[in-house]
């Protein structure tokens, strides 16, 4: 059975947003399309006029009107449309089990604020267990709305941060798959920082020692992707091993790119605490690009 691109939507422009470039994504791998709205009703000291059969109306009716929207803009997509009930997070985490990638939306709160995760996004990404991609809403002053976008994602880079000291095939592999997908180039950013004993007022990247751990930096992360050039020969791959923060490179990176692919450690034991890390934290609230995050070992 095919598994589709399932799109969490919510009526909201970050849930447009994040649908039509689910179904974009759809087509470029050649897979259904399944959009979903969770339901739950919140009980309140005083009742809303409306009431709860009112809200659930309205909630059925979400995800099929962004249904006849889509079906306008991509004709030959497969589409379902489902109303799950339940608590939203959960619901998606459990929509996610069953699809190729989640995707969710991100609503922009402008200029050096960055863009907003509100806590279903933020639940989402710390508790599931497959790749989620956070799209964010056009902001009104970029003059774009979903329908006027490219139908095809191709030329624009993918990016990915790597961490060397523990690299994970799965973030890897992922971030090749969409560079093939989108005839794009692959930008590997891995950060490293100095040795604490080097001192903070002697981190320079001028400096000779500095120089030859980025060389030696350089070499490590050419060879840990050598294996992966020769199992994807079409995708075009740069490496760059740069001194400093992760999060910083991979958001300038981000400026041009048309995917940044991102890792989240899972924790080995059920009962450990979910959590995003600082990277991920960073990268998500500040990226102008589409953002998929990876779970990993």
């Amino acid at each position: 059975m095919t598994r589709p691109v399932t799109v969490g939507v919510d009526g909201s422009p970050a849930g447009l947003a994040a649908a039509d470039w689910g179904a974009r994504e759809a087509q470029l791998r050649g897979v259904p399309l399944r959009l979903v709205h969770a339901w739950e009703w919140q009980p309140f000291a005083h009742a809303p006029p409306a009431g709860p059969e009112a809200a659930r109306r309205w909630s059925e009716g979400v995800p099929h009107e962004v249904t006849a929207q889509l079906h306008h803009r991509y004709p030959d997509l497969d589409i379902t449309a489902d109303l799950l009930t339940g608590p939203p997070p959960e619901m998606l985490c459990a929509a996610a089990r069953e699809a190729e990638l989640l995707v969710i939306g991100t609503v922009g709160v402008g200029g050096l604020a960055g863009f907003l995760l509100g806590s279903v996004a933020m639940a989402t990404v710390a508790h599931v267990e497959h790749p989620v991609v956070l799209v964010r809403a056009p902001r009104p002053d970029e003059g774009e709305h979903p329908g006027q976008r490219p139908a095809v994602m191709s030329g624009r880079r993918v990016v990915v941060g790597l961490d060397l000291g523990r690299p994970c095939d799965e973030v890897i592999r992922f971030s090749f798959d969409a560079a093939v997908l989108r005839a794009s180039p692959l930008l590997v950013v891995h950060g490293w920082n100095p040795p604490g004993y080097y001192g903070v007022e002697r981190i320079s990247p001028y400096t000779s020692w500095a120089a030859d751990i980025e060389a030696e930096e350089t070499k490590d992360l050419y060879e840990a992707l050598r294996p992966w050039r020769e199992r994807y020969p079409a995708v075009d791959v740069v490496e760059q091993a740069v001194i400093g923060q992760p999060a910083h490179h991979l958001l300038d990176a981000a400026a041009d790119a048309g995917l940044v692919v991102i890792g989240r450690h899972t924790p080995s034991s059920k009962a450990a605490p979910f959590r995003i890390g600082h990277i991920a934290h960073a990268v998500l609230h500040h990226c102008p690009a589409p953002v998929a995050v990876v779970p990993h070992d």
